[in-house]
């Protein structure tokens, strides 16, 4: 059953989480960022959610998502705690042979090295089924080569490798089936292009080429017939992890909103007193905790074993956590009028990251497609 009260030990992360945040002023400097990660990771934060068999907190999702809930909210959201521990820590973890788990989950829970991953295509954007990248097999060496595209892969640039998703051929049916590999970043054939944007974060996004990328036998990560399975097992904590980071920068507004309407005085009160500007604020208050609510269900779900019913839930998280972020982060540029707009308060930049909640890592329309069929049972249109 979903416990809806938090423990004290949660309690207690997020208050030291909190604290240590407010330490570190917003920066889109890549070395700040970077001094960010490995302090976070110094006390433990980045892998609160890997095996404490390999220097991991031991805990869940519920736990990693709290941590950059609690760094958003103080200004500081790291992108690659949803790709970095949340997807490639959580799949190594769960299909990964043991020699990968050794290589690779001290590290990732240290913070001395990252992961990126790459899925999307550029005409394969949310139908997964049209990946083109593929995998095929060396029969003379046994060794694996990829070759196709990806775009917008986060981190391509300080990650130590990427987990690719690539496709393979089933030897019954000649059917592709999705497979996962780890591709180290210095791999001959592996290029990466930067992807121009208009965000301010730490975090760069790229384009890949895998040029007939040769890949060990070993490269492959889980059951090269587990398929979709292997896939979601990750792709449930990235939602997840996404509602976390829409969450925290919609408190990060709301807050910076509060204490502008706290103290702005145009007539005779603060603004704050007039409930244009207090219902529309409540409003969105309400609006991220519903959404936290549905977040802490399914990473509950998940952590408890559940993958069907954190699918779901997940899903509904993501899509509660970007609508909530996007009302707001406009509803706080409002409230401060042309001051919202300044560099000084920093609520601009928020205008366009807060898209990203809403349409990164699966749009709100599918979503709803996603709700529409699996849900309620409603037929396809696609």
């Amino acid at each position: 059953m979903t416990t809806l009260i938090e423990s004290e030990e949660h309690k207690s992360l997020r208050a030291a989480v909190t604290a240590f945040a407010r330490t570190h002023p917003h920066t889109a400097d890549p070395e700040d960022g970077k001094r960010l990660w490995q302090e976070a990771a110094k006390l433990g934060y980045i892998g609160v959610n890997l095996p404490e068999a390999y220097g991991g907190g031991g805990a869940g999702i519920a736990e990693l998502a709290l941590v950059l809930e609690e760094l958003g909210a103080a200004g500081n959201p790291l992108l690659m705690m949803i790709v970095s521990p949340a997807i490639c820590g959580t799949v190594i973890s769960r299909f990964g042979t043991e020699e990968q788990k050794r290589e690779w989950l001290p590290p990732l829970a240290d913070g001395t090295r990252l992961m990126a991953f790459g899925i999307t295509e550029p005409d394969a954007g949310s139908n997964s089924h049209r990946i083109t990248t593929t995998a095929r097999r060396d029969a003379a060496t046994g060794d694996w080569i990829l070759t196709g595209r990806k775009v917008f892969v986060s981190g391509v640039d300080i990650a130590d490798a990427t987990l690719i998703v690539g496709r393979t051929e089933d030897a019954r049916t000649g059917r592709l089936k999705p497979c996962l590999f780890i591709v180290p970043r210095d791999a001959p054939g592996f290029e990466r292009r930067p992807i121009d944007m208009e965000l301010n974060a730490v975090e760069r996004q790229f384009e890949l080429t895998l040029d007939d990328v040769r890949l060990p036998a070993d490269a492959l990560v889980g059951d090269e017939d587990a398929g979709l399975l292997q896939l979601f097992a990750g792709l449930n904590p990235e939602r997840v992890m996404t509602a976390a980071f829409g969450i925290g920068m919609g408190r990060h507004a709301l807050s910076r909103a509060l204490d502008y309407a706290r103290e702005r005085t145009v007539w005779k009160t603060p603004i704050g007193a007039h409930q244009a500007i207090a219902h529309p604020l409540a409003q969105a208050h309400i609006d991220l905790e519903l959404a936290r609510l549905m977040m802490q269900k399914a990473a509950h779900l998940y952590d408890a074993g559940d993958d069907a019913g954190a699918g779901e839930a997940a899903n509904m998280a993501k899509y509660a956590a970007g609508e909530a972020c996007v009302r707001a982060v406009d509803q706080a540029v409002h409230t401060l009028g042309g001051n919202g707009l300044t560099r000084e308060y920093g609520l601009a930049r928020l205008i366009t990251a807060s898209r990203v909640a809403r349409i990164a890592p699966v749009s709100r329309e599918m979503i709803l497609n996603y709700v529409s069929h699996q849900t309620l049972g409603l037929p396809k249109s696609y």
